[in-house]
């Protein structure tokens, strides 16, 4: 089994205070969900049906390669009026890669995009704090408020479900993922938590752009 928090304790947002965990905003109850490691045919194109019936957008954080290898699904994310995040061309661990071509593998992921986003998110949330000063000026780094788990096959989709809507609360920065790995769990879980929050009266929002990075 995995192991992970599904909820960012207050420790890991003592140590990155400079990274996103949360977004602020009073004026209504509001989630902010992300999709990691898309696209990718028929799953999110899935995620895009589930959004749609909410009106919710979301953020996609991209891997570059997949952006290169289903381009068409790319430009139906972005068609749908949703945000795109950098998400590294391979999938790269920072804390197993040197700063020179971690930085690298962003910047071809930023080719593949074809425009500028400055919000970006390392994959597995590991990066080195010598990688993340490399980026702040110009990138948001998000992390997240509630990882629901829905990549890890020995979690059933039912208790993945239960975790997502107990941790979840206003501004809550939720990762789901539109891979082929999460897909059995998350397409259980992505259509119950858009209902459950969408009958309090939740609206779904995109991860905004850093103002800083000129945006």
């Amino acid at each position: 089994m995995s192991f992970f928090l599904h909820k960012a304790n207050f420790l890991l947002r003592t140590v990155y205070p400079e990274f996103w965990w949360k977004v602020d905003d009073d004026t209504e109850p509001t989630i902010y969900l992300t999709f990691d490691d898309g696209p990718i045919p028929d799953v999110t194109e899935f995620v895009l049906e589930q959004l749609d019936k909410y009106a919710a957008q979301a953020t996609f954080f991209c891997i570059g390669d997949n952006v290169r290898k289903h381009h068409d699904v790319f430009y139906y994310v972005i068609e749908a009026g949703h945000m795109i995040g950098n998400h590294t061309f391979n999938h790269l661990n920072g804390w197993k890669t040197e700063d020179e071509l971690y930085l690298e593998n962003i910047q071809l992921c930023q080719e593949q995009i074809g425009f500028d986003t400055g919000l970006f998110r390392p994959p597995y949330g590991r990066i080195k704090k010598s990688q993340a000063a490399a980026l702040l000026d110009t990138h948001a780094v998000v992390m997240w408020d509630v990882l629901t788990g829905d990549f890890d096959q020995t979690l059933s989709p039912e208790v993945c479900l239960r975790k997502t809507l107990q941790y979840t609360e206003p501004g809550s920065i939720v990762v789901f993922h539109d891979s082929l790995k999460a897909w059995p769990t998350m397409r259980y879980v992505l259509p119950r938590t858009l209902a459950y929050f969408a009958e309090r009266g939740y609206s779904f929002r995109a991860v905004p752009q850093p103002v800083y990075a000129g945006f």
